[in-house]
């Protein structure tokens, strides 16, 4: 019953019907090559790396049913009771996408003022590498500047109003929030080591005793760490209480965590052609991610439970380690 229910709910529809134009437009568009800088990919050819975000998001689709399959026999939290009434929600929700919007828009300043790249939810190179690795100074002022706009200022601002279970940031059951790090990571991190990290096998075991909890500090402080706050303790339970379904709340977190990687380090902006392709696979390659973490945070209640189950470990630590050893020379 809750399969067929799923499958016939019009945002379910909505949502396939937009992959596979999105697919469509941007194989239409590519004409055979595409213009990022993506060296994990380089040599994998054009048809697969056309294939790989549906290959992904099947990925996700099994993990949203194991998530839910974890979750199955406790007490799901009402979120949507945790956001303010539907009106301060709105103004809520409406104030806070657009500081998050200014906040990139500074990030797309700040990082070339500095001598950097524009800085967003990624650094250049995080999962796919980059041609040019960052140097440690853009990895440090791109983790603070992330962590003071997306994650303290949004935060301190929330929090004189709510109290931590409003903002999704204590456990109500944490013997199942356990349970669903504990598979879930292992899950995800098992996938990320078979496909896009396989180049922690290369590093000695210096460099991952020393690069390891190094990437984990840096990307829990510049990308986990704003993404748990702004998106997935702020704004998804407003989202919940706006739409009054479960359904396009998680849709919606996937498309905000999206949104929030606009430009990426492996972007092209030089045609309009090239940025379009660009914008497409941002959609494609972050939404899914996004849905997962939504499910997590409305199954449990807890938006720390996505933050070490799906994000900091896998892929951050599995993959881009490599990529801190190579930025800090180690």
């Amino acid at each position: 019953m809750e399969l067929r229910r799923l499958v016939l709910d019009p945002t379910v529809r909505i949502a396939v019907a937009v992959w596979i134009a999105a697919n469509g437009v941007a194989l239409l568009l590519a004409a055979g090559r595409l213009p990022f800088d993506r060296p994990a990919l380089a040599g994998i050819p054009f048809a697969v790396q056309m294939a790989a975000p549906t290959i992904g998001m099947v990925q996700i689709v099994l993990l949203l049913a194991l998530i839910y399959w974890l979750t199955r026999n406790r007490v799901v939290p009402d979120v949507a009771s945790r956001a303010p009434a539907r009106a301060v929600a709105a103004r809520e929700t409406f104030a806070l996408l657009a500081y998050a919007a200014a906040g990139q828009v500074g990030g797309w300043i700040v990082g070339p003022a500095l001598g950097y790249r524009p800085f967003s939810f990624h650094i250049a190179g995080t999962v796919y590498g980059c041609s040019t690795p960052p140097a440690p100074g853009e990895f440090a002022i791109w983790a603070i500047y992330n962590f003071v706009v997306f994650a303290i200022v949004p935060y301190l601002w929330f929090r004189r109003r709510y109290d931590a279970t409003q903002l999704c940031l204590r456990s109500v059951d944490r013997r199942n929030d356990l349970l669903v790090i504990v598979v879930v990571c292992l899950f995800d991190g098992a996938f990320e080591l078979a496909t896009l990290g396989t180049g922690f096998f290369h590093l000695s075991p210096r460099q991952i005793m020393l690069g390891a909890p190094l990437a984990f500090l840096l990307f829990f402080v510049g990308t986990v760490l704003p993404t748990m706050v702004l998106i997935y303790s702020i704004l998804l339970p407003r989202y919940l209480k706006l739409t009054g379904s479960f359904t396009a709340t998680v849709f919606l977190g996937g498309l905000t965590y999206a949104v929030m990687h606009l430009v990426e380090g492996w972007s092209a902006f030089d045609t309009p052609r090239d940025a379009a392709l660009s914008l497409l696979f941002v959609f494609l390659g972050y939404t899914g991610p996004g849905m997962v973490k939504s499910l997590i945070t409305l199954r449990t209640g807890n938006a720390w439970v996505h933050t070490i189950a799906y994000h900091v470990v896998a892929p951050h630590v599995i993959v881009d380690t490599p990529l801190v050893v190579q930025a800090f020379g180690i």
